[in-house]
Parts: C-alpha cells; structure tokens; sequence
C-alpha cells in the first residue's frame, strides 16, 4: 500500500473512531440543528470548519506555528461546549437568518482552527522524521474530511428519519442532543483544565 493510501486511511479511521469523540461532538453539534433542506448552508459551515483546522492542521505540521498542546486540548471540548449552549437557544425559524449564518460560519471556521491544531500533534506523531511531509498531510486531511462527511450524512439522515418518523419538532430534539453534548463535552472541559 503507498504512503498516500496509508495516510488518508489513518486521517478516515482517526475521525471513525471512539478517541474522536470530541471532534465527533462538534460536528453533531453542528449538523443537528438542521434538516435535509438546509443541506446547503450546513454545507457551507463543513467547509468553514475543514478550512479552519485545514490551515492549522498544515502550518502546525510543518512547524509554521506552535501552540500548548495543553491549552489546545483544553480549548477543543470548550468549542463544543459552546457550540452545544448555543444550540440551547435554537428556534427553527432562525436557521433561516442570513446575519446568524454569517456570525456562526466565522466562529465555526474559528472552531476549526482549534480543532487543526488538536489534529496537528497527532499527525507530526505519525509523521515522526518522513522526508516530505506534504503528501502524507494532504492524504491524512482528505481522509479526515471523507470520514466526517460520512458523519455529517448519518447525522443528517437518522434525525432526519427520527424527526419525521416520529413527528418530533426540531426544536425539541435540537434541546435534547445539545443536552446530551453538554452532558459528555462539560467533564472533558473540566478534566482538561
């Protein structure tokens, strides 16, 4: 198997995998609150968010920029915390609002740069003294975004199925996934600090 394969394996295992339940909480975080018909803008803060940690996943990885780990680490569950609390405050009718959108596709892509950073020490692990690091990071990311539209397509399609199936409003289940999110997020902010 090439290096390329390799890489993009371990960047779609590492998002598919109970160690990535942060980054797995974020995304749901993110993607319950809309529905089929939102596709696109929920599309649009995917995109906010893989360019976000695409950037610092690259500038970390090659040592262009260096953070705490420490700090990064505990900064990642507060996004999602966060991202959660906000959720608390959901009405469907303000989906459809351009100026949240624009507000929300910032701090996503804000979120983002975090997440890239948390991504970046995993991957310099991995790397260890590899000559030419570009390949192996541009496999590792596409990996990472393969898995995560499989995670945002499953989130998207089961509450979907679960909404419609059992005629619950979005507003409730978007209130009780944000409640389950804080419930696990809040013990790794408090554990990270």
């Amino acid at each position: 198997m090439s290096t390329f394969n390799s890489y993009l394996i371990l960047g779609f295992q590492h998002i598919l995998n109970i160690q990535a339940l942060d980054h797995l909480l974020f995304i749901l975080s993110i993607t319950c609150i809309y529905k089929f018909y939102d596709a696109k803008k929920l599309l649009l803060l995917i995109t906010a968010f893989t360019l976000g940690h695409s950037l610092t996943l690259a500038l970390a990885t090659l040592k262009w920029i260096e953070f705490s780990q420490n700090w990064v680490e505990f900064l990642i569950p507060c996004t999602i915390l966060f991202s959660a609390f906000a959720n608390l405050n959901f009405k469907e009718t303000k989906i459809k609002s351009t100026k949240l959108s624009r507000r929300k596709f910032i701090l996503v892509s804000i979120f983002g740069l975090i997440h890239g950073l948390g991504f970046s020490n995993y991957l310099q692990s991995l790397l260890g003294k590899e000559s030419s690091i570009l390949s192996p990071l541009l496999a590792f990311n596409i990996g990472l975004e393969l898995a995560q539209i499989i995670v945002v397509a499953s989130i998207l399609f089961f509450s979907n199925i679960l909404i419609e199936l059992f005629k619950i409003k979005l507003t409730y289940f978007v209130l009780v996934i944000s409640g389950i999110i804080i419930g696990l997020s809040l013990p790794m902010v408090l554990e990270r600090w």
